[in-house]
């Protein structure tokens, strides 16, 4: 009974093997991953004949398998060609396209804003200097003795004040 499964599905295979090849080579793009395709898909519909249902479509039955069989290993493919990091914190994945930046420019446009900074009236230069360097408004307000409210105003009009300084400076550059 087995036998004679496999023989009539060895007859409809070579029946649309034709097929079969051009769609192969379809998903391929070359010959020889198209003839290995093939092969795999012909093992995978011969060795599977008992799970085929006689009645349905046999082409459309083996084309699915030959699917499956190229994106499987399509998968495989893309996850042999990923490399994966053992090492702590990912050292040699980490080490390898590092590129080196230039900070010159942001060293020289950070000299820039201290000297804006420093030009602002020490009201406003001393809140604003401590919330760069971390404090929080009540932190502030409680060391220089002034009012929350006051502080926070304070560090706001700063902050105006430098960023229009900054445009300013940026317009006569380009000037």
């Amino acid at each position: 009974m087995i036998y004679a499964i496999q023989n009539q599905i060895q007859e409809q295979l070579d029946s649309i093997s034709s097929s079969l090849r051009a769609f192969s080579l379809k998903l391929t793009g070359n010959s020889v991953d198209a003839e290995d395709l093939y092969q795999d898909t012909a093992l995978r519909i011969i060795t599977n004949a008992d799970k085929y249902k006689q009645g349905t479509n046999f082409k459309a039955w083996a084309v699915t398998i030959m699917r499956n069989i190229f994106i499987n290993n399509y998968r495989k493919k893309v996850r042999r060609n990923m490399i994966i990091d053992q090492t702590p914190n990912n050292y040699y994945i980490n080490s390898g396209d590092k590129l080196v930046e230039n900070d010159g420019e942001a060293n020289v446009a950070y000299n820039e804003l201290m000297k804006m900074v420093n030009t602002l009236d020490e009201d406003f230069r001393r809140p604003f200097l401590m919330a760069y360097q971390g404090f929080k408004y009540d932190e502030i307000a409680e060391q220089l003795g002034s009012p929350l409210g006051t502080i926070k105003s304070r560090i706001f009009f700063a902050r105006k004040k430098l960023q229009k300084m900054y445009q300013d400076a940026q317009k006569e550059r380009r000037a």
